[in-house]
């Protein structure tokens, strides 16, 4: 398995972002909804990774620069035939790497509260992020759960 620097060009990143928005529109309100699309993950601070096994897309993750000491965890995403195979785990280890590179200090997320978004907070958790306030431009919200972890 490998992990890339992606352009957001290719047809299976694009058809694996369009899902996650499809889904997360599925069980979150319109206004709450805070994944990005493939325009907004184009931005210069923001870092997007693809997960491939041979010529099979397994999954993505981006991270977004806030500050020179802090950063958001953004659309992490596995694709159907990869599920529960470890790639968000694989994805999650790597953007820490990649933090820890880049001597962030804080790592955080935003993540939906709903049952549907259930194992993606269980993993956060066993990885040491703690639910927190909101951050950065986002607004309390019931359908959002936020969190962060220190680094070390």
């Amino acid at each position: 398995m490998k992990i890339i620097v992606d352009d957001l060009q290719g047809k299976e990143v694009y058809n694996l972002l369009n899902e996650h928005l499809q889904d997360i529109y599925s069980v979150s309100p319109p206004k709450s909804v805070q994944a990005l699309d493939i325009k907004a993950l184009q931005a210069s601070n923001i870092t997007f990774w693809s997960v491939w096994e041979n010529e099979k897309l397994a999954g993505c993750g981006a991270i977004k620069e806030l500050s020179k000491t802090e950063a958001e965890i953004k659309s992490i995403r596995t694709s159907a035939e990869f599920l529960r195979k470890g790639i968000a785990l694989k994805m999650l280890n790597h953007i820490l790497a990649e933090a820890a590179l880049r001597n962030y200090k804080t790592l955080y997320l935003e993540t939906g509260s709903v049952e549907y978004f259930y194992p993606a907070i269980e993993l956060y958790k066993r990885f040491g992020f703690e639910i927190c306030g909101p951050f950065a431009d986002y607004v309390l919200d019931p359908f959002s759960v936020f969190m962060k972890k220190v680094l070390r």
